[in-house]
């Protein structure tokens, strides 16, 4: 399966990779970061995260991408396409270093992802699964030009009510032409 390498200005989206173990752990790791993703997890932990997340690309076509500065080569995170079994719907999400919030990284890295899910997938909804405590997620949804849908509760282990935040390929294509 070929799996693609999106680029943004700064930003280049690609598969996980083996080199990125170290910072996806370190990542894992950071108790704030991982706030509204599950809670911290130890290497073990994150080993299992980013394989799942690199083997959805073979199970269901695609999944989250690795994010990598252009300016540095350095990962940064992971965002984009995602809907595990049981999930509410079609997200586009993402989580990034907590060293590299506040630059805009995630509304980039996301509207490169939610297009290419509505143009290569073929998807007419992306979601969002927003906790009501996550502030900083639901402005990144709001500058997407996301409102909230519905409420969905999350398949076990997390078992969490969420906020659906999201948008219908329509919406997003005319938006993006204004």
């Amino acid at each position: 399966m070929q799996i693609p390498v999106l680029e943004t200005e700064r930003l280049i989206l690609r598969a996980p990779e083996p080199q990125d173990f170290d910072a996806w752990a370190a990542f894992c790791a950071d108790p704030e970061a991982m706030r509204f993703l599950g809670g911290p997890a130890d290497r073990i932990g994150a080993w299992r995260i980013m394989s799942g997340m690199a083997g959805g690309w073979m199970s269901r076509g695609f999944s989250m991408f690795s994010v990598v500065e252009k300016a540095t080569g350095r990962w940064v995170g992971r965002l984009g396409p995602w809907q595990p079994e049981g999930w509410p719907g079609t997200e586009v999400g993402w989580g990034l270093a907590r060293d590299a919030w506040g630059r805009g990284y995630a509304t980039e890295g996301a509207a490169a992802a939610i297009d290419w899910a509505f143009d290569a997938l073929g998807w007419t909804e992306v979601i969002h699964t927003i906790e009501a405590e996550n502030i900083p997620s639901q402005a990144v949804a709001t500058r997407l030009g996301s409102r909230i849908l519905r409420q969905a509760t999350l398949p076990p282990p997390l078992g969490l009510t969420v906020d659906c935040w999201g948008q219908s390929r329509v919406e997003w294509r005319a938006r993006r032409r204004d």
